[in-house]
């Protein structure tokens, strides 16, 4: 009798329990849908409001995302690579059907606030929300008078693939709870005002910790490791927080150079998810980028000094003799010592290359196989790809070489085996 009535009380206590998760989790998905609007007419905004508004939709990436390749301005279908699968971009032109256009500025500040779309799904963290949220009332508003102005566009973004069970959107309220903090952070008294927009900037609009900061199995920014550098696209985002403690140490003139031009001579040229950030960042004022660059300078930690030199006895010899002999064929006539391109001083020496630098050859190796896009007049600037004239090996013999004659680091492992995942499109070593 009585373990019949432990099996009714467990039974009991199970149900309740089953009540309550269901409880908890309708009240943490169920958001209500905020009412369609006919598009504001685009005589009704204030053309000040208009013109900081593209200023705020450059400093947040906002035509960089969604636009897709050969696709109009602001009409999505962009594939974000996930470990998880592909997310597309969403249409954000004051389209009714397929677009924004039927958004009220409260259902867009809602989607920037917290990550919920006027009919009220989650909409999935590619989507930078939880950096968006810190964002000021009035770059909201400025930002939604200039995307209401765009021309609009019919593009339904194609359907995302990513796996099960993270296809069901509801799941991502509960990851909301884990990583979304809502709100503009309070201004740091004890910061002047250029510390203050840098911060509001990094960590807001700009959502440089998106890219810049490793994530955690669910993919959110791992906690304690904000600006530690993280793998976007298959390139490597490199550490924001040890710019000051690299081989060759950046100032704040040649970061706010890097940030506005995509190129400093003393350390690299932007490629890859990078470039078209800093395409942006050239069409805002200058105390903008003055700003982040003051703010990310003053997160820098210290140098930890090796205590023995480098280890050079494991390089491959073999390797990067070959190395030399391809560098000499296809590389020199842009990149050597006394060649045409390095005497107009704009192209970063190899011995100082942020690229060549780095702990990983990830984005040595990107860049030989995608190149740098041409530029139009910034020829300068351009680099052809040879992921279809090199192979993985070649590859690996040339970023050998290069490691060995330009820097005094140790010697890259497995840059064969990088080469072929990057080239197979791996996102994550």
């Amino acid at each position: 009798m009585k373990a019949r009535h432990r099996f009714l009380s467990l039974l009991i206590f199970a149900a309740a329990a089953a009540v309550l998760a269901a409880a908890v989790s309708v009240y943490l998905t169920w958001e209500k849908a905020i009412a369609p609007t006919v598009p504001p007419v685009p005589s009704s905004f204030d053309r000040q409001l208009v013109l900081h508004g593209s200023r705020v939709a450059a400093l947040g990436d906002c035509a960089v995302c969604h636009t897709a390749p050969g696709g109009k301005p602001y009409a999505g279908g962009l594939p974000l690579a996930t470990p998880f699968g592909t997310i597309y971009t969403t249409n954000i032109t004051p389209d009714t059907e397929t677009g924004i256009g039927s958004w009220s500025l409260e259902a867009f500040t809602r989607a920037m606030r917290r990550g919920i779309s006027r009919d009220g799904h989650q909409l999935y963290p590619a989507f930078p929300y939880v950096h968006y949220t810190r964002m000021s009332d009035g770059d909201i508003a400025a930002a939604y008078a200039f995307l209401m102005q765009r021309d609009p566009v019919v593009s339904k973004a194609p359907d995302n693939a990513l796996i099960f069970p993270l296809n069901f959107r509801p799941l991502v309220a509960f990851w909301n709870v884990l990583f979304l903090r809502e709100g503009p952070e309070a201004r740091d008294a004890s910061r002047d005002d250029k510390w203050n927009r840098g911060r509001e900037l990094v960590n807001g609009l700009g959502h440089c910790a998106a890219c810049h900061t490793p994530l955690n199995p669910i993919g959110g920014e791992q906690w304690g490791k904000a600006f530690d550098g993280g793998v976007v696209d298959g390139w490597e985002a490199p550490s924001l927080n040890t710019l000051t403690a690299s081989p060759h140490p950046w100032t704040k003139s040649q970061l706010i150079a890097y940030l506005r031009t995509g190129m400093s001579s003393q350390h690299s040229a932007a490629a890859g998810p990078m470039l078209p950030v800093t395409q942006e960042l050239a069409t805002v004022p200058e105390e903008d980028v003055d700003a982040i660059a003051t703010y990310l300078l003053s997160l820098q930690k210290p140098r930890i000094r090796d205590v023995m030199p480098p280890d050079h006895a494991g390089a491959d010899k073999t390797s990067i003799q070959r190395g030399a002999v391809l560098f000499s064929a296809a590389c020199a006539a842009c990149h050597g010592e006394n060649s045409p391109m390095q005497s107009l001083g704009e192209r970063p020496s190899l011995a100082t290359s942020s690229t060549v630098n780095a702990a990983t050859p990830r984005n040595t190796v990107q860049m030989m196989l995608e190149g740098v896009q041409w530029q139009g007049e910034r020829e300068v600037r351009y680099m052809p790809p040879f992921k279809h004239l090199l192979n993985d090996r070649q590859v690996a013999d040339i970023a050998n070489y290069l490691r060995a004659t330009y820097t005094d680091q140790p010697p890259w492992k497995d840059v064969v085996q990088t080469a072929a995942e990057i080239r197979k499109g791996d996102q994550s070593r």
